[in-house]
C-alpha cells in the first residue's frame, strides 16, 4: 500500500504598512515614483544619521495584533539583523528578535470540514529592503531605494495549515483584518502583502516534523497554491527515492511553474542580532492599548451579522458586498442617502462586479461615490430614464465618476413622457409595419414584442418599454 503523507504548512507574511512616511524617516511611501526620489540620509543608510519611530507604525502593528487576538508585548523594542546585500543600505535591517510587538494569536479561518483555528507566533514591525532591478541589456544591477525603509509587519504563523486552501483561507483573512483597519490595502501585485511559505512532509500519523524548506516572494493567491502543490509533490518525490529533504531557501518561478534552490537556510546566529543602540525600547500603556482597541472598526463578521438584521438583501449579497471593506462602505453610504438597500445591492452585484472583472480591478479600485450612485437610482425609480439608458450611465460614472444627473441632461437621455409624441411615433410604427401588427391580431402575442422594439429605436431608446406596450395594445 503506498504511504499517506501530509502536508506541514507556516507562513511567514510581510504586510506593508499605509502610513504616509516611512517607519524611521519623513520620506513618502507612496508607490511608484522616480527611482530614488523618496530617499534622504536615513533610508539611504548615510553614517552618523539616526532613526526615529513613526508612532503610526506602532498603533498600526497594535490594531492587527488586537484584531487576531495576540497579547501585546508592553515593553518591546528594536534589534539589527546584520546581512550584506545591495538593497540593504545599512548593511542592517531594523527588526525586532528578541520582544515583538505582539504574541501568541490566532484567528479562525472557514474550510470545507468547518472552523479552523491557525496560531500566530508572532508580530513583529521591520524597515524593508530597497529593490534591485536586474537590467539585462547592460549587464547590471540597478538599485532603487524608495522602498527602503517602508514600515512593515512580519506575522509568524504556527506550522498550522495542511492545505494550499487552508493558506488560501489564512491570507483571505488576514488581508480583510488589515485592509478593514485601514492598516494596509495589502495589494499583492504592487508587494505590499507577500507570503513566504515554510512546507514540510510527512507520513500520516507521524509526530515529528520533516525537514522544511522555504518559498520566498510569492506575490499572488494562485502562486502561492501552486508553489505549494508543486513543493509538496517535489518533497515527495525525494522521499520515495530514499533521499532527504534538504532544508533550503527556494525560490518559485511561475511562469516555469518550478522551484530551484536559491541558498541553504540561515540560522538567527549568523544574522548576529543585537538591540538596536539609536532606538529607545517602546513602552506601550495600558491605556495606549485601550485607545487602539476602541478605534478599531466593525469586523465583517459583525457586519455580515447587522446587514442581516437591518437590511433585507439575501445572504450571498452581503458575502461579497463584505468581503471588501471598501464596497461595504459604498452600499452603506448609498442606502443611507437613498434608503433602497435592495437597489444598491443590485448596482453593486449586477453591474459593479461584471465591470471590475471585465477591466480586472479589485473592489478597492471603485471610483465612484456613495451620492452619484443614489441619485442613478432616483432617476431609474422617477422613471426619468429606463434601464438600459441606466446601464449606460453607470458605465460612464464608473470610469469617471460623472453627475448622472448632469450627464443625461448634457447627453439628452431622458425618457420622453409626452405621450402626443409617443403616440405619433407608436401610429408610424403601425403604419409601416403592417405583417407584423396582422401576426399580432392573429394572436401572435410575441409580434407585439416586434413593434415595442422598432418603437424604442425610433424613440432612440428614450421612452419607457412599459408604456410602449401599453399604447400599442390600446391603438391595436
Amino acid at each position: 500500500m503506498a504511504k499517506q503523507y501530509e502536508t506541514v504548512i507556516g507562513l511567514e507574511v510581510h504586510v506593508e504598512l499605509a502610513t504616509k512616511t516611512k517607519i524611521f524617516c519623513g520620506c513618502s511611501t507612496e508607490f511608484g515614483g522616480a527611482p530614488n526620489t523618496h530617499t534622504c540620509p536615513v533610508c539611504t543608510g548615510m553614517p552618523g544619521s539616526l532613526p526615529v519611530l513613526n508612532k503610526q507604525v506602532v498603533n498600526y502593528a497594535l490594531a492587527v495584533g488586537l484584531a487576531t487576538n495576540c497579547d501585546i508585548t508592553q515593553y518591546c523594542k528594536f534589534d539589527r539583523k546584520n546581512y550584506f546585500y545591495p538593497d540593504n543600505p545599512q548593511n542592517y535591517q531594523i527588526s525586532q528578535l528578541y520582544l515583538p510587538i505582539c504574541r501568541n494569536g490566532h484567528i479562525d479561518i472557514e474550510t470545507p470540514e468547518g472552523k479552523k483555528t491557525i496560531g500566530i507566533h508572532e508580530i513583529h514591525m521591520e524597515e524593508d529592503a530597497g529593490k534591485l532591478i536586474h537590467d539585462e541589456w547592460e549587464d547590471c544591477s540597478l538599485v532603487d531605494y524608495n522602498r527602503s525603509g517602508v514600515p512593515l509587519i512580519e506575522i509568524v504563523s504556527e506550522p498550522d495549515m495542511r492545505s494550499a486552501d487552508e493558506v488560501i483561507a489564512y491570507l483571505e483573512k488576514l488581508r480583510m483584518i488589515a485592509q478593514y483597519i485601514g492598516a494596509s490595502d495589502c495589494k499583492l501585485n504592487e508587494g505590499s502583502m507577500r507570503a513566504d511559505v515554510n512546507l514540510s512532509v510527512r507520513e500520516m500519523g507521524a509526530k515529528e516534523f520533516g525537514t522544511r524548506t522555504e518559498m520566498k516572494n510569492l506575490n499572488s493567491f494562485k502562486a502561492i497554491m501552486h508553489a505549494i502543490e508543486g513543493e509538496r509533490e517535489r518533497q515527495i518525490e525525494l522521499l520515495e527515492a530514499g533521499e532527504k529533504v534538504i532544508q533550503e531557501t527556494r525560490r518559485w518561478d511561475d511562469t516555469k511553474e518550478y522551484s530551484y534552490a536559491m541558498r541553504s537556510k540561515e540560522d538567527a546566529q549568523d544574522y548576529r542580532y543585537f538591540p538596536d543602540p539609536d532606538l529607545v525600547p517602546v513602552y506601550i500603556s495600558d491605556e495606549w492599548i485601550d485607545e487602539v482597541k476602541k478605534s478599531l472598526p466593525e469586523f465583517r463578521e459583525e457586519k455580515m451579522a447587522r446587514y442581516k438584521a437591518e437590511f433585507d438583501i439575501p445572504d450571498y449579497d452581503i458575502g461579497i458586498i463584505t468581503d471588501s471593506k471598501h464596497m461595504a462602505d459604498i452600499f452603506e453610504e448609498t442606502v443611507a442617502i437613498c434608503n433602497q438597500p435592495k437597489k444598491v445591492s443590485n448596482w453593486l452585484m449586477g453591474e459593479t462586479l461584471r465591470l471590475l472583472k471585465e477591466q480586472d480591478m479589485d473592489a478597492e479600485d471603485i471610483r465612484f461615490s456613495p451620492e452619484n450612485l443614489a441619485k442613478l437610482i432616483g432617476l431609474v425609480d422617477s422613471k426619468a430614464i429606463n434601464s438600459s439608458v441606466a446601464k449606460e450611465v453607470f458605465e460612464a460614472m464608473f470610469e469617471n465618476d460623472i453627475d448622472p444627473e448632469k450627464y443625461v441632461d448634457e447627453k439628452g437621455l431622458r425618457t420622453v413622457n409626452d405621450e402626443g409624441a409617443l403616440k405619433k411615433t407608436v401610429e408610424e410604427v403601425i403604419a409601416n409595419n403592417p405583417q407584423s401588427v396582422e401576426d399580432y391580431r392573429n394572436g401572435k402575442e410575441k409580434a407585439i414584442g416586434f413593434l415595442v422594439g422598432q418603437t424604442m429605436k425610433a424613440m432612440k431608446g428614450k421612452a419607457d418599454p412599459a408604456m410602449v406596450n401599453k399604447m400599442l395594445k390600446e391603438l391595436l
